[in-house]
């Protein structure tokens, strides 16, 4: 049976609750570490071994780092923006006069004007009108940043991702800060790790060499999520331990439309060569808010499965979700009804190729 996972957070930081997800099927459990860190998340890992003990068993327990992704930072408290508001991005300090936020130096240096900036897994959509110096170059930063136009709104707040639609900044695989967790990885009990925005082998060698380097022996999942990724997708397989086709992110590389055919190219190439992949965001999501997930999500699940998932992980169903343990009784039973299916369909085909014309 595909393994199933999870994310840990405030909606099943609790010991029962965990203990029913894990008797409802669930192996593993995934630590989102682009808001946080294994330091400052002792308590969650002190429930989630609690729950393991209580249960008897012992679940892989999953760091997903924070890799090369660029996150807004800078914002007092969450605030809503709407379409053709104005907002000022900036590589250090706070403006004034409108509503603004940080990004890093490296990302602030690439920005240009008429670019597309893709917030929150694409949620919100701003375009670069100008350097917000009146009477300034144009095509350049200033050090009090760029204006910009909401185009799509929401809200935003610190630790959102961000990107230039159509294009990627060069950084490093690991930040300072993933390989502080790393250090404290053997010590809490990490089995794997997520490297998120995986865009070659190159990435995976440097991480494999932080995992050595620290006698650290756990499985790599590696996220593709970017056009790189995708190009470089065949001499990723043999790099990784697993492949994850993560959706969140591959959705704002690709057009919406092309992701159902990107998900199962990549669900093939990994059959070809016998590597186990995962599919994750967005498996379960109106039960964020729903006791019962929606018919589309339960055939998405379904569908995963017959295309050979190994893995499945939700993330924010269980992590800010109202419904976690539900979220895993429909996610287990949905797999199990699935590969019910498969093997009585591969039963039937078998019979069938037997009878002699």
């Amino acid at each position: 049976m595909a393994k199933l996972y999870a994310t840990l957070g405030p909606a099943c930081n609790q010991t029962d609750v965990l203990a029913q997800m894990l008797h409802y099927g669930l192996d593993g459990m995934r630590l989102n570490l682009s808001h946080t860190s294994l330091k400052e998340s002792t308590q969650l890992l002190s429930t989630f071994r609690s729950a393991c003990r209580t249960v008897g068993q012992q679940a892989d327990l999953m760091i997903d780092l924070q890799g090369p992704e660029q996150r807004i930072d800078g914002i007092p408290e969450p605030y809503t923006v709407t379409s053709g508001d104005q907002l000022v991005i900036q590589p250090s300090v706070n403006c004034k006069a409108l509503p603004a936020f940080h990004v890093s130096p490296g990302l602030a240096a690439a920005l240009r004007t008429g670019d597309h900036l893709l917030i929150h897994d694409g949620l919100i959509r701003i375009e670069i009108i100008r350097n917000s110096t009146p009477g300034a170059n144009t095509d350049t930063a200033a050090d009090d940043g760029f204006l910009a136009q909401v185009l799509r709104g929401g809200v935003l707040e610190n630790g959102q991702s961000v990107k230039i639609e159509n294009r990627e900044i060069k950084s490093p695989a690991l930040t300072a800060a993933d390989l502080m967790n790393l250090d404290l990885a053997a010590e809490a009990g990490v089995t794997s790790v997520m490297q998120p925005f995986v865009r070659s082998a190159s990435d995976l060698e440097e991480v494999r060499a932080a995992l050595s380097a620290r006698n650290l022996h756990a499985h790599i999942f590696a996220k593709i999520e970017t056009l790189s990724g995708l190009d470089h997708i065949r001499e990723i397989l043999p790099s990784a331990d697993v492949i994850v086709i993560a959706r969140g992110d591959l959705g704002n590389a690709v057009p919406l439309w092309s992701l159902p055919g990107v998900q199962k190219d990549i669900a093939a190439l990994c059959r070809e060569a016998g590597k186990p992949f995962m599919v994750v965001t967005q498996m379960l999501q109106s039960m964020i808010t729903s006791p019962v997930p929606t018919r589309a999500e339960v055939s998405d699940i379904f569908n995963a499965v017959l295309d050979g998932a190994d893995y499945l992980m939700v993330t924010g169903e269980t992590a800010i979700g109202q419904y976690p343990v539900q979220v895993i009784r429909y996610l287990a039973q949905t797999v199990q009804e699935a590969e019910s299916y498969r093997a009585r369909v591969s039963t039937q085909y078998s019979s069938h190729s037997e009878v002699s014309p």
